[in-house]
């Protein structure tokens, strides 16, 4: 009886202080990836809240442009073109691998990574992914799930001078 009545009142506390529309509502997170100013940016309910310097394609048509969705994720992703191991220092890929939907890849073709060239990040370097600073990017995996929208254009006005976490 004491377990009924506790577990009663524990709901009660938990409906008072989480009314049922709270609840139901759902912040909705996206990112955009702006090719001319080498930034991402992740968005809270259409709103910029962390901004990020990355690398993107030697020439413009390397980094495919569009909406796409995160598809994979993977820890230390081996770097298969030259079978460098996860966590290698020697990988370009880094520590951390967000796999995108771009047609016919299968998330592991075009993806935001990490770098073992930091002093990369800012430039127009990279076989079509889009890089980050190591740190930059366990931050960016702690925090985006499977199925974040990701939109990667030339230009975005949205994104400038937003703060960095």
């Amino acid at each position: 009886m004491r377990k009924i009545l506790l577990l009663s009142f524990l709901i009660g506390l938990f409906i008072l202080h989480y009314p049922c529309e709270a609840l139901a509502l759902e912040d909705e997170v996206h990112i955009e990836i702006n090719k001319t100013s080498n930034q991402l940016t992740v968005f809270l309910n259409d709103a910029p809240v962390y901004t990020f310097p990355v690398a993107t394609g030697k020439t413009p048509e390397l980094t495919p442009e569009g909406e796409f969705t995160v598809i994979t994720r993977v820890k230390n992703p081996w770097y298969l073109p030259k079978n460098i191991a996860g966590g290698s220092p020697d990988n370009p890929l880094g520590n951390r691998w967000i796999g995108l939907d771009v047609p016919e890849t299968r998330g592991y073709k075009y993806g935001i990574h990490g770098t073992n060239n930091p002093h990369s990040i800012g430039y127009r370097v990279s076989q079509g992914c889009i890089r980050m600073r190591n740190r930059d990017v366990e931050w960016l995996y702690r925090h985006i799930p499977l199925g974040t929208k990701v939109i990667i254009r030339h230009d975005n006005s949205a994104a400038e001078e937003n703060p960095s976490p």
